[in-house]
């Protein structure tokens, strides 16, 4: 069965225009989890725009909830990660400027840190990811990282998809990176930009064992509500 995890990051935006409370997303955590969905992925960005400490405090100590936190190579975020111990980590670069992930990891500028930071996460038996773009390169990095999974930045066929493009270049790379990865003992998923039309274009991928999706579902959830927007994924996905 291919695994649905669920990005909530945007709830925590919602909260903090107002400053205030609401909506929790720990309270939000929790019925993403009761409406089917795998995990719970939440980014602990650097200057904390929506996630905040706090929030990766709650989530993670309840354990009825599967937390995939996502964490930059910044040394403060890795031992807030370290302290808290999520089910999964996901390694992802991170630009103060940029309004969402661009892109892949450098793994190849950041190759020493990367696998020390692996290690740290190994030797606790949380399971570790690192975000890249589907490079047969960057699949072949990975694993001399001895990372467990990879997950592939699926920004640009999303975005070709959605601009009714030829995506099928970008689909064989996506297809032969995964194939690549399984081969060598590396778990794939995918995520970035996507929607039901390039989930379902995806979900042809037999490797990619895990979506992970944020935006999308949080904002059509805002006419469909939660439930009936991770069921039609769910659907999509295992298909």
């Amino acid at each position: 069965m291919t695994r649905l995890g669920v990005n909530i990051d945007h709830v925590a935006t919602v909260r903090n225009a107002r400053g205030s409370f609401h909506p929790d997303p720990f309270t939000i955590a929790k019925h993403v989890t009761k409406c089917g969905a795998h995990s719970v992925t939440i980014h602990l960005r650097e200057d904390r725009r929506h996630i905040k400490d706090a929030d990766v405090v709650k989530i993670c100590k309840d354990k009825k909830i599967i937390t995939n936190l996502e964490i930059s190579l910044n040394e403060n975020i890795i031992n807030i990660a370290l302290k808290n111990r999520p089910n999964f980590i996901c390694i992802v670069p991170e630009k103060r400027k940029e309004v969402t992930t661009e892109g892949g990891l450098n793994l190849i500028k950041n190759k020493k840190k990367i696998k020390t930071i692996i290690s740290l996460f190994n030797k606790k038996n949380i399971r570790t990811s690192l975000f890249v773009n589907p490079t047969l390169k960057d699949i072949k990095i990975a694993k001399e990282l001895n990372v467990n999974c990879v997950e592939l930045h699926t920004g640009k066929i999303s975005n070709l998809v959605k601009e009714n493009k030829n995506y099928k270049n970008e689909y064989l790379k996506i297809k032969r990176c995964s194939e690549l990865g399984v081969k060598l003992g590396i778990e794939v998923h995918a995520g970035h930009g996507l929607d039901y039309k390039t989930t379902s274009i995806l979900s042809k991928i037999k490797e990619i064992t895990e979506f992970n999706i944020g935006h999308f579902i949080i904002g059509e959830s805002l006419t469909n509500g939660l439930k009936k927007t991770i069921k039609a994924f769910k659907k999509i996905t295992n298909k």
